[in-house]
């Protein structure tokens, strides 16, 4: 039997029910492109109509359509190949629109993908055809790619919005029905449409009428968002309402309490803020137990405090709509991420060639090189850890303080990548500075040493406590350095 979600698609954008204001806004962009060639992101939750849109859209404006999914083909060549060449062109047939329509974008991510997300961002912004993107999460997806393009959020459709769907196709399969088991299929899904379009399928295969005896009342089995979560927390549920709640979503006691956090004053003030912090610095507590022994029971004493306590915390009623957003903590390892993956390789290369852990080269060792090596004042030394720990120019640059592209980094890379050529006997006689580099540390610290605690720190290291003798400016001037964003 067909697939009844294929088979009733929305042809036209009339016929998408439940998100007017969103199917009005697309309509919009689209009868406008010509002016601001924008790309555009639809989101929302699976099963809303957001694919179903920009196809019905397509019909409207009478543009052709290319579809990539980008969970099966994501790299930076297929999504060039497919989706790039129509998306720089003016149309395959060379005349007219076409739009571009690129699935799951919100799973593209760039080290995993090869450069997709890179190309994807290029894309949105370079595009001489309207481009569509289709997330479920919208803040899955960079930073960079949300503010190249608009962005239209289609909501949970309603239960009231459903059943006159599924009462059409009811009457287009010539199936008979009890309307309460329509309004029963479209309560269970939870406003999903696409859900409820298959449970409707699925019962009318098995059965001439439909009726409510026929429709299995349990719910499905469905994640709620995190910004559901919010609204519950914050607005709608009590204490007990607001832990079960926070049962049903996809999201780790660690990420829920920054969501948390950050979004508590957009509702809370005054002492209601005050003792929502209170239950809050409580979890985190918990939290810090969890990562210190790895009983990950203690989970649960966290999620009361931040949902059950937070909402406890509620002394008036709160209404309205809020405009939540995600933890500001977030954005700034996002801007950070490029320098901290520099420090990481370092930190590597310096633990696998001394036998520390990864935390002493980063805490003890890393800061030391950045002071002695700072702008390349020591050339010979430079030189030397250079060779020693494999650098090129942008780690280099980042120890040092010095510019990636200035000809000081690159003749030490150059005279870094000779010296390693170079016989091992001939090495040690070159190396003169080789003992300078090797910076003792006490290994027994390293098993003190808590990688989660690095991990909730990351960017973060602490100074050394003697800084290597001289006139001071070389202390002074390491702020100057990539390193000292993390000192």
């Amino acid at each position: 039997m067909t697939d009844w979600t294929e088979k009733y698609r929305p042809s036209t954008l009339a016929e998408v029910r439940g998100n007017n204001k969103a199917r009005d806004a697309l309509r919009e962009w689209a009868e406008s492109w010509e002016n601001h060639q924008e790309s555009i992101i639809l989101h929302g939750s699976p099963g809303v109509g957001k694919t179903s849109a920009a196809h019905a859209l397509a019909n409207d404006m009478e543009w052709s359509t290319i579809e990539l999914n980008a969970s099966d083909q994501r790299t930076a060549d297929a999504i060039e190949r497919f989706a790039g060449g129509a998306a720089m062109n003016q149309s395959l047939s060379g005349t007219g629109r076409q739009l571009v329509i690129l699935d799951e974008a919100d799973n593209i991510h760039g080290t995993a993908d090869r450069g997709g997300a890179r190309v994807v961002t290029r894309l949105a912004k370079e595009t001489r055809q309207p481009m569509v993107l289709i997330a479920n999460e919208y803040y899955e997806m960079s930073n960079a790619l949300r503010n190249a393009c608009r962005d239209i959020e289609f909501r949970d459709v309603s239960a009231r919005s459903i059943v006159p769907v599924l009462r059409d196709i009811c009457r287009k399969e010539s199936i008979e029905y009890d309307e309460d088991a329509l309004k029963t299929i479209a309560e269970t899904n939870s406003g999903d449409l696409r859900g409820a379009v298959n449970d409707l399928q699925a019962i009318a295969e098995q059965t001439d009428r439909l009726d409510t005896a026929d429709v299995v009342t349990g719910e499905r089995d469905r994640t709620e968002g995190i910004f559901q979560l919010l609204d519950a927390v914050f607005k709608e549920q009590d204490a007990r309402g607001a832990l079960e709640f926070s049962y049903d979503v996809d999201e780790t006691p660690d990420d829920a309490i920054s969501w948390i956090e950050d979004n508590v004053p957009k509702d809370y003030d005054g002492e209601e803020l005050a003792d929502a912090y209170e239950y809050l610095a409580a979890a985190d507590r918990w939290l810090g137990r969890v990562r210190a022994t790895q009983n990950y029971t203690y989970w649960r004493y966290a999620s009361d405090n931040m949902t059950a306590g937070v909402a406890a915390a509620r002394q008036e009623p709160k209404g309205g709509w809020t405009r939540y957003g995600p933890p500001s903590y977030w954005s700034k390892l996002g801007r950070s991420k490029s320098t901290r993956t520099k420090r990481d390789y370092i930190a590597q290369q310096i633990a696998e060639s001394s036998g520390t852990s990864m935390a002493t080269a980063r805490r003890q060792i890393l800061p030391y090189l950045s002071v002695i090596t700072h702008h390349c004042k020591n050339r010979e030394l430079t030189v030397a850890v250079a060779a020693r720990y494999d650098l090129d120019a942008e780690h280099v640059a980042f120890v040092t303080g010095s510019g990636e592209d200035t000809n000081k980094v690159q003749s030490i890379v150059a005279d870094a990548e000779q010296l390693r050529s170079e016989p091992s006997e001939k090495r040690v006689e070159t190396e003169g500075a080789g003992n300078e580099i090797e910076i003792s540390s006490d290994n027994g610290s390293d098993a003190d040493t808590d990688d989660e605690s690095e991990t909730q720190n990351d960017g973060e290291s602490a100074a050394p406590e003697e800084e290597p003798t001289g006139d001071g400016s070389e202390a002074a001037d390491d702020q100057q350095s990539g390193l000292s964003d993390f000192l």
